[in-house]
């Protein structure tokens, strides 16, 4: 007699290791207390050498697995792929999420059938300020964390929809992230979760923020010391997403002005060096645009006017990292 498969937990949680130093191990005993415990945990060690995934031991439900330096993009959707639970979440491993955390982003994806679904981040140092509501993303090519390092009683007090999560404490369906191809693994790191999140859009699917399902989070803990590396990925990234997700009918508007932020960029770099970093992270988008235009068919907008709606026509909210939050429909 054939022996039944185990069913596949509701939840895989992803978190991608890089050098994480003693915030991965807070991040997983952030987790082992979780009030929702249909999930699993995929560790991917993108081969750090700090000792910190080692360091971990054996821990029940969670899985590690090595490999050299793939990138964030690659390395979620490779342990993604390790698992057929319906949702897949993504965390950082300097995301600390409260007891509460899967229970409510799971309820509110089942509530909403929302595409996918950002949580609140708060900064770790000061909860009372924000880390993030969802990310942001203007029609001249600018994305955002949403209200970034501004004080924490600005954020909504329900779900509101917004234009993609931060994939440092995300929750994307599965069927339409693996419908969206995952993450464009040609970006590495940075950007990726705003272009994935763009073509989620472009497909008809939305995200809705769900401002009790909380994390605090560190940032920056893996790239932050490695010189022009968050520059340079973050200008050439932003180059691939705008020419591949922007619909041709916005662009009489969007890419005028989104020639105008790169000189803007440009001339307003802090140092040489952040100047060098930017020059060649746009010399190397434009060099390699081809598979971003060729992409373009794939995504048309199945619906113009939402996408209209969803992105961010103000320059003062780039300039202030404003939320732009849309009330739920019904």
């Amino acid at each position: 007699m054939p022996v039944a498969e185990p069913s596949a937990p509701q939840v895989v949680v992803v978190i991608v290791a890089f050098n994480s130093g003693p915030h991965l191990a807070r991040t997983l005993d952030a987790l082992s207390r979780q009030s929702f415990t249909d999930f699993e945990t995929i560790v991917w060690d993108n081969g750090s050498d700090d000792g910190a995934v080692e360091a971990l031991g054996e821990r029940p439900g969670v899985r590690r697995v090595r490999s050299d330096n793939l990138g964030f993009a690659a390395a979620n959707n490779r342990a993604a792929g390790l698992s057929r639970a319906p949702f897949i979440v993504t965390l950082n491993p300097d995301a600390f999420p409260e007891p509460d955390w899967l229970e409510t982003l799971v309820a509110a994806a089942h509530r909403t059938g929302a595409a996918c679904l950002a949580s609140l981040q708060l900064a770790d140092d000061d909860p009372a300020i924000l880390d993030g509501a969802g990310d942001m993303m203007s029609v001249i090519g600018v994305a955002w964390r949403g209200g970034y390092l501004q004080p924490r009683r600005l954020q909504p007090d329900e779900p509101v929809e917004v234009f993609a999560p931060c994939a440092a404490a995300a929750l994307y369906r599965r069927e339409a992230f693996e419908a969206a191809g995952g993450f464009d693994e040609r970006f590495f790191c940075y950007h990726e979760d705003v272009d994935l999140g763009f073509r989620l859009r472009l497909m008809g699917g939305r995200c809705v923020l769900e401002p009790r399902a909380i994390v605090r989070h560190v940032g920056s803990a893996s790239s932050s010391a490695i010189s022009g590396f968050a520059e340079y990925h973050g200008m050439r990234n932003r180059e691939w997403t705008f020419f591949k997700d922007m619909p041709w009918a916005l662009m009489p508007i969007a890419l005028p002005c989104h020639l105008l932020l790169i000189v803007f960029l440009l001339v307003r770099a802090q140092s040489p060096q952040m100047r060098a970093a930017r020059v060649r992270g746009l010399r190397d988008a434009w060099a390699d645009l081809g598979p971003s235009l060729r992409e373009r068919p794939k995504w048309r907008a199945r619906d113009l006017g939402a996408i209209v709606r969803a992105l961010s026509w103000s320059p003062r909210a780039i300039s202030t990292r404003r939320p732009v939050y849309r009330k739920l429909a019904g």
